[in-house]
């Protein structure tokens, strides 16, 4: 059976859509408080993120050479100082970052990712 006209023009652009969301390398957005102003703490937890853990984890958190994150890491971890622990001590696959950034920056990739990514 043929492919119909309309679906062969819309065929190239959803391919384009998918891609680019796909790529998309940006983790989301950190909400504004109620000053208007996002969370410092959770903007520096974003772009920690986004340097150091979108690789891995996906821009979104939902996975990829490492584990998934979004929905999963305050079930995971419900004690945050364990999450910490691994963030700062590595596991399995996941270097350590303990050398590599502050504790507060590490504390903030936590919140992040509890918060944010959820």
């Amino acid at each position: 059976m043929p492919t119909p006209p309309l679906l062969r023009r819309l065929t190239p652009l959803v391919l384009v859509l998918v891609l680019s969301a796909a790529c998309s390398s940006d983790p989301p957005e950190v909400p504004l408080g109620p000053g208007g102003e996002p969370d410092p703490v959770l903007a520096l937890g974003r772009d920690v993120y986004g340097a150091r853990c979108v690789n891995c984890h996906g821009s979104t958190g939902g996975g990829g050479t490492g584990p998934r994150l979004a929905g999963t890491v305050v079930e995971g971890y419900p004690d945050v100082a364990d999450q910490i622990a691994v963030v700062g001590d590595g596991v399995r696959n996941m270097p350590s970052f303990t050398g590599t950034l502050t504790p507060e920056a590490i504390e903030a990739v936590v919140r992040y990712t509890r918060e944010v990514l959820g």
